[in-house]
């Protein structure tokens, strides 16, 4: 069984897609962009007889001390209702106190207190929802001295804890274990039944002071390092619906389209028995 590959569908490919419906195993839109009715939704909505759709959130703010912004919940609410996307899924990051708001996913420290709100904030937008949501591991440039438990037991937790899938970026787990000096392997203790779907994109090398940061720019094809993590990974918990994401420096169609081909192809042995 071939596994499925998807990439995000952003505007500059969306006429070209309407037009000559390439063979893809999904498209991932970020919520947010379809909040608004617009030609773009429109578009949007003529495509589901022939993709099947994933929908991924930056704006929900799971790690929020305040809660969900019930007014934008409603919203994502209404869209998901609407398009009835396969997977629903939003960040482990904050982006929003006191009703001010930032345009970053922001980190947490992985304590017992932003446990409980995560988790909290989790469940209810699966309530609002009526379904189970995926958490993704973010992209870390810094850690905190207070954290006291490591980011794979606090994604863990925040699964057994609420129920929710995890969306495993393996891009992500690269430029995390890279910059904070930590071992990518260190993630493979995970839950597998949790994970709900691969993500996978480039990112760009900064060379600073002599010190090598890793930045989640998603403005590139895979890495070599990270392509042969994600065999690794899949290899140890099975073959996902495994999404390419590019978002800055969009390149043609047909280079995404070539990118979700070789994510459709890696399967170690674990995979093959788990198709």
């Amino acid at each position: 069984m071939q596994p499925v590959a998807g990439i995000g569908l952003r505007a500059p490919h969306l006429a070209e897609i309407g037009r000559e419906r390439p063979a893809i195993g999904f498209l991932e839109i970020h919520a947010e962009n379809y909040l608004a009715g617009s030609p773009a939704q429109e578009a949007l909505e003529s495509l589901r007889s022939d993709y099947a759709l994933s929908m991924h959130a930056v704006g929900l703010s799971l790690g929020s001390v305040d809660g969900l912004d019930e007014a934008h919940l409603a919203r994502v609410s209404a869209l998901v209702k609407r398009l009835e996307p396969s997977l629903v899924s939003d960040h482990l990051s904050w982006s929003s106190f006191d009703g001010r708001y930032f345009n970053d996913l922001l980190p947490l420290p992985y304590t017992e207190e932003a446990l409980t709100v995560v988790v909290r904030n989790v469940q209810r937008l699966q309530e609002a929802l009526g379904r189970t949501i995926s958490v993704e591991n973010p992209s870390c440039y810094l850690a905190f001295a207070h954290s006291t438990m490591s980011e794979p037991e606090f994604l863990a937790e925040v699964s057994r804890r609420s129920g929710c899938g995890l969306l495993l970026d393996v891009n992500n787990i690269a430029v995390t274990a890279h910059n904070l000096g930590l071992v990518a392997r260190d993630w493979f203790d995970l839950p597998g039944e949790a994970i709900t779907q691969y993500h996978l994109a480039g990112h760009a090398v900064n060379d600073a002071d002599g010190e090598r940061v890793l930045i989640d720019d998603h403005g590139s094809r895979v890495s070599e390092g990270v392509w042969k993590l994600f065999a690794d990974v899949v290899e140890r918990f099975g073959r996902r619906p495994s999404l390419i994401e590019w978002d800055t420096d969009l390149p043609t169609l047909p280079v995404l389209l070539e990118e979700a081909a070789r994510a459709a192809s890696v399967g170690g042995r674990r995979a093959v028995r788990a198709a």
